[in-house]
């Protein structure tokens, strides 16, 4: 049971996530910190810190999507986990948060993909970044399944703090790290969900200690990029929709980008930026994961080995 945490220029963030995570009621295994090549000294401060972590230091920053499929390959590659618990340096979890995971989990009449928590901000409220969407079309079987564990199952899960198997991890494969931020744990959760069972554990909580309550289509400025090019990857690159998914998440991404738009103070950046993700987005593909962070890590000879491995089960599935 590893948990992984992405980590960029946020020391006393990322050492509050390591009081929680040495804190947690179940004991972990190993703990492996991610650093994207941060300013300050997080890699110190992980290393330092009494939960005993591993660091991986990137070269370079590869953003979220770039750091958790680095950590994620080396956990399950390198330190066999089967088990994995991901989460950025800015997820608080309480104690009992992993308890709940494990116990929803092995309670459960069936293998489960992925577990998620429920997400608040420091005051308690539901956060809305991180809202996960219910499974549309669920089975009462399905629900009552899920129920009995008091959970409900999901479509969709955050990697603030997602739970994931490993088998699932071994035939899916890796998350997209060209998507840098945003949509990674979308499209992730998805591709691992078209098939598979994914539940959402109330009674697991962990903070996101984010610098404001709201969800990213609050006037995201220049990063409105990454949404719309990330989200037409998803939409037109990625197997994780099935065919009327995609034509419901086509149009349910056009209305939030319009009223993103409306919303904003700064619209002639929005337009530019969305331009941008527009062209990117139809034009180019995703790179393959050793090549985007072939130059950050030299661990990408572990992404080649799991991804390879997980293609073949695929094909002889």
């Amino acid at each position: 049971m590893v948990a992984v945490v992405v980590a960029y220029n946020r020391r006393d963030l990322l050492a509050q996530a390591l009081d929680a995570l040495a804190a947690q009621t179940r004991r972990l295994d190993a703990v492996l910190v991610v650093d994207n090549r941060s300013d300050d000294d997080s890699a110190v401060v992980a290393s330092e810190h009494p939960v005993g972590a591993t660091v991986l230091e990137l070269s370079r920053n590869t953003g979220g999507a770039g750091g958790f499929t680095a950590g994620l390959a080396h956990a399950v590659e390198e330190l066999r986990a089967d088990l994995v618990w991901l989460m950025d340096d800015d997820t608080i979890p309480t104690p009992t948060a992993l308890e709940e995971l494990l116990a929803a989990r092995a309670a459960y009449p069936g293998r489960v993909a992925l577990l998620g928590s429920r997400v608040v901000w420091h005051d308690g409220r539901e956060h809305p970044m991180n809202t996960p969407r219910r499974r549309p079309g669920a089975s009462r079987n399905d629900v009552a399944l899920a129920a009995a564990v008091s959970a409900y199952p999901v479509r969709s899960s955050s990697f603030v703090s997602m739970l994931l198997d490993a088998r699932a991890v071994r035939f899916h494969g890796l998350p997209v790290a060209d998507y840098f931020i945003w949509n990674d744990d979308f499209e992730y959760s998805c591709r691992l969900l078209r098939h598979g069972t994914g539940l959402h554990v109330p009674a697991s909580v962990v903070e996101h200690r984010t610098k404001a309550f709201g969800a990213t289509d609050a006037d995201p400025g220049e990063r409105f990029y990454y949404e719309v090019r990330n989200k037409l990857w998803m939409l037109l690159r990625s197997s994780a929709l099935s065919g009327e998914e995609r034509v419901l998440y086509t149009g349910a991404s056009a209305r939030r980008w319009a009223l993103t738009l409306l919303r904003s103070h700064a619209r002639g950046v929005l337009v530019r930026a969305g331009l941008r993700g527009l062209r990117d987005g139809l034009l180019r593909r995703p790179r393959r994961n050793a090549d985007v962070l072939g130059g950050a890590w030299t661990g990408a000879a572990e992404i080649e080995r799991l991804e390879a491995r997980a293609l073949a089960r695929r094909r002889a599935a």
